[in-house]
């Protein structure tokens, strides 16, 4: 009445455990767990949860679910291997000027890019318009 049977395994945890037994049998004592079969372990973790998959391949559930967990984190990017930088911008001069010459007459000029020579020779045609 209390007995429960045991849940047939799919075909894909089947041959994971399979893959784990034989590497299990030809291993020398004190090697880690390839990293072929983790990332296998892992995938079958996306598919049927951390416990299920820890019980069938025989690994340790907190390890198996830290692989995981780091398996779905973004890789970290170490930067870009190119950077390029644009040439500064050269900042053009820009002035405003408003002349008035006294008799009423006034001038507003604005300049981007000028000469101060270019200013004096307005100027005095300017103050020459007397």
């Amino acid at each position: 009445m209390g007995t429960k049977e045991p849940r047939q395994l799919p075909p894909d945890l089947v041959r994971g455990q399979s893959r784990f037994r034989a590497w299990r049998a030809q291993r020398k004592a004190g090697v880690r767990i390839p990293q072929p079969l983790w990332a296998m372990a892992i995938r079958l973790v996306k598919t049927h949860g951390v416990s299920r998959t820890s019980t069938a391949l025989g690994l340790d559930y907190y390890s198996l679910k830290k692989r995981a967990e780091g398996a779905d984190a973004p890789p970290q990017s170490r930067g870009p291997a190119f950077l390029e930088l644009a040439p500064p911008v050269m900042a053009t001069k820009q002035c405003r000027l408003e002349l008035d010459n006294g008799s009423g007459a006034t001038m507003r000029v604005e300049l981007v890019g000028y000469d101060p020579a270019d200013i004096e020779a307005l100027s005095r045609s300017f103050g020459d318009s007397l």
